[in-house]
This record gives C-alpha cells, structure tokens and sequence, in this order.
C-alpha cells in the first residue's frame, strides 16, 4: 500500500493545488471520479496498460470513454498521466485528491454500520456527537450489518469506534482468556 501512496500522492496533491487554483475543486472531483471509474474496470485497464499503444494513445482511449464529461485541464492531467506511466494509478490519485479536498472543506465521510436500519433521528443524533469529536463537518452513510447483533461500528478513515454488541463480547472473551 506505502508504494502506490508513494506513486500517487505527487500527483494527487499537483492536481489538488491546480484545482484550487482555478477554483473547481468540486469539478476535478467528479472528473476525477469518473476517469477512475472507467480507469478501473478490467477491459480499460487492459487498454491503458498496454505496451503496444504509446502514452498518447492510451490517454486517448480514456479520455475518449470518458466522453465530454471531463475538461481539458483534466484531459491534459490524464495526458501527463499516461506520459510518465502512471495511468494505472488514477483511482488512487483520486483517492487523495478527495482526502485533501475534505481537510480543505473540513468535512469527513462516516460509515456507520448497525444491525438494524437507523431512524433519521438516531442518524441525526450521532452526526451532531461525531461533529463534536471530529470537529468536521459529518456526511453519514449508514449501512446495514446483521452480524453485529446491536450497537454501531463507526468508521471515518483511519478511526473506529465499536460500540457494537459484537465487539464489546469480543473484548469480553479477550479478557477473561488473559
């Protein structure tokens, strides 16, 4: 994983710094979305990837699946891309570019998994509590997860809070085997 972090994180952070420049932070992200989502299917990669095409070429392909949903600035940025080899690594790059827009707008995604589906009140009432612990702005999305038999698992990035059934009997077990 450090590798391709390695790899990605110059670009991530050249296309974050030209974006915010132009102000279209918003913009890059969906492009940006959108040219990985082609990137990463199976058939493209294959494509992009490919020794027989040149870097042109291969940028071409993308960008052309991509339609005219992406800018020239991305177009361009997907051209440098493929120039120095580094095609197969957009979903990555877009991965950090959304990491660095969120420090920007202060806001962070929360996945919270329970055993049941959660009443927009209790939604409510754990994005206001995660705001104050994260001192974020908190979007939710809240899943489903029957084998945690009660309580949430809270997730946002690398930070997990379990307050799941599941996980305090886990904690039991651990420390009566102690």
């Amino acid at each position: 994983m450090a590798e391709w972090v390695t790899l990605a994180r110059p670009y991530a952070n050249a296309a974050f710094n030209y974006a915010d420049e132009l102000n279209a932070l918003g913009a890059w992200s969906q492009q940006l979305a959108l040219a990985a989502a082609v990137a990463g299917t199976a058939k493209v990669r294959l494509v992009i990837s490919s020794p027989s095409l040149t870097a042109e070429q291969q940028a071409s392909t993308l960008i052309a699946l991509c339609g005219s949903e992406l800018s020239a600035h991305v177009g361009n940025f997907i051209r440098a891309l493929a120039a120095n080899k580094r095609l197969l690594l957009l979903p990555q790059i877009t991965e950090l570019f959304e990491q660095l827009k969120a420090n920007r707008e202060n806001s962070v995604d929360v996945e919270i998994a329970s055993a049941f589906p959660l009443s927009d009140a209790v939604s409510n009432r754990l994005a206001q509590a995660l705001r104050g612990k994260l001192q974020r702005e908190v979007t939710i999305k809240t899943v489903v997860d029957k084998s945690l038999l009660g309580g949430v698992l809270v997730r946002s990035g690398d930070v997990v809070i379990d307050g799941s059934v599941r996980g305090r009997l886990e904690k039991l077990a651990k420390a009566m085997n102690s």
